[in-house]
């Protein structure tokens, strides 16, 4: 018998199945549905719009992105650019406050040197981080235990973004 442990991520396979697909329209077509709730999309501003990581780093691994699609740093228009620092800063205070969260790993990939997934419309990324999320499972187990579901987080983030943007 082995003392190995297994633990189960169904939900990894979505990402695996998924990856091949053409996604450098995603975030644009979202932005243009209307079912926020499937396309865990938490709140829309003017310019930008927040959304759960479908594939996250950590519970509560948001982005914000501008609905219009722009691939450079430069390019992106000062209104769009001052309202992606403006949310982010509100988002990262209800994670803090409700999340408990120690820090965060805030920006972007830009481009496919960067290792940018889609590479086409420039997005940013909010990780709340926390002192025991670098434990042994991810560095010797290589293995990132999730504590909540995506749907269970959105419908708990939904209702704080709701209250206090």
């Amino acid at each position: 018998m082995t003392d190995q442990k297994h633990l189960w991520a169904p939900w990894k396979m979505d990402y695996l199945k998924n990856k091949k697909q053409d996604s450098q329209k995603i975030f644009s077509d979202f932005a243009n549905e209307e079912n926020d709730k499937k396309n865990l999309i938490l709140h829309r501003a003017k310019y930008c719009y927040v959304i759960m990581n479908y594939y996250p780093y950590n519970n509560g691994h948001l982005m914000v992105i501008p609905f219009n699609e722009v691939d450079k740093f430069e390019d992106l228009e000062d209104n769009v650019l001052s309202e992606v620092i403006t949310l982010s800063k509100k988002v990262m205070k209800i994670l803090r406050t409700n999340f408990n969260c120690d820090g965060f790993n805030f920006g972007a990939n830009i481009g496919e040197g960067s290792g940018a997934s889609i590479e086409s419309h420039l997005h940013f990324h909010i990780v709340p981080r926390w002192k025991s999320d670098t434990s042994f499972m991810p560095v010797i187990g290589n293995t990132k235990v999730m504590p909540q579901t995506l749907e269970d987080t959105f419908e708990q983030l939904l209702k704080l973004f709701k209250e206090e943007l």
